[in-house]
């Protein structure tokens, strides 16, 4: 079994354990976004600044490992087309529960990021794409699919951990761990992540994140830190995620 079908089938099980990322939102909440009451998370405990997203009526909006019948449900009832693309079985069921709950539709594709998106160029005015990729082994290739897809003059907001988690105790905030934290190349740290449940996850650096937007061709426009919310680091105010806005200008990369 590859790495990522151990992830898919690890956040099933936290699903079905009540994980909070993987809870719908009740229908109180999508009434109220209906009445312009909402907010949204791509990070731990921050909600996203709504500047960040302009108007979304009308607006193809690809929600990448966004599943869990959180965040779409809300852009649907500001008014945007939505798409999900998720690799878990129970964060696509629960997106299909909350769309038939309330009466819209919405696309539910069940594909892995780490391949090439099954979607044409420049489909997508915006991308959500919260905290995720710590569980894919290289992150710029998603990046270069994500600038593919989108519209000219399209966004992309993204939310990712800074790396340093991995290195400390989040119980204790002690320094215990060596980075890069990757189980594939430490066979120790790959049988500890299986034992613990946490699936097998990697830390990646600012160069990595923040360069690899860049080096797709994106222009950063904003950008905000968070903690975790829980554990010594988050009780220290140690910001250990980040999220981005990041723009596809409109212009040709070179111009």
């Amino acid at each position: 079994m590859g790495y990522q079908e151990i992830n898919s089938e690890t956040i099933n099980g936290w699903c079905r354990e009540g994980w909070e990322w993987g809870r719908p939102i009740p229908h109180e909440s999508y009434e109220r976004a209906l009445r312009g009451d909402w907010e949204v998370f791509l990070t731990p405990t921050k909600a996203v600044p709504r500047e960040w997203f302009g108007s979304l009526d009308g607006k193809r909006l690809l929600g990448l490992a966004s599943g869990g019948g959180q965040q779409l449900p809300i852009f649907t009832a500001l008014g945007a087309r939505c798409t999900l693309l998720d690799y878990s079985q129970e964060q696509c069921r629960s997106e299909r529960m909350v769309a038939e709950r309330e009466g819209y539709e919405v696309e539910i594709i069940r594909a892995d990021m780490t391949k090439r998106l099954p979607f044409d160029d420049e489909s997508f005015d915006l991308i959500f794409h919260p905290v995720s990729n710590c569980y894919v082994e290289e992150v710029e290739p998603i990046f270069r699919e994500c600038f593919r897809v989108l519209k000219a003059g399209g966004v992309l907001l993204a939310g990712f951990g800074l790396g340093i988690e991995y290195a400390f105790s989040e119980e204790t905030g002690r320094l215990e761990r060596a980075l890069p934290f990757d189980p594939l190349h430490d066979r120790e740290l790959y049988e500890e992540s299986l034992g613990s449940n946490s699936g097998i996850q990697f830390s990646h650096t600012i160069e990595e994140q923040l360069g690899g937007q860049l080096r797709a061709g994106f222009r950063l426009t904003d950008i905000y830190e968070d903690t975790s919310g829980w554990g010594r680091l988050h009780e220290l105010n140690i910001p250990t995620f980040a999220a981005t806005r990041a723009l596809k200008p409109r212009e040709e990369r070179g111009a």
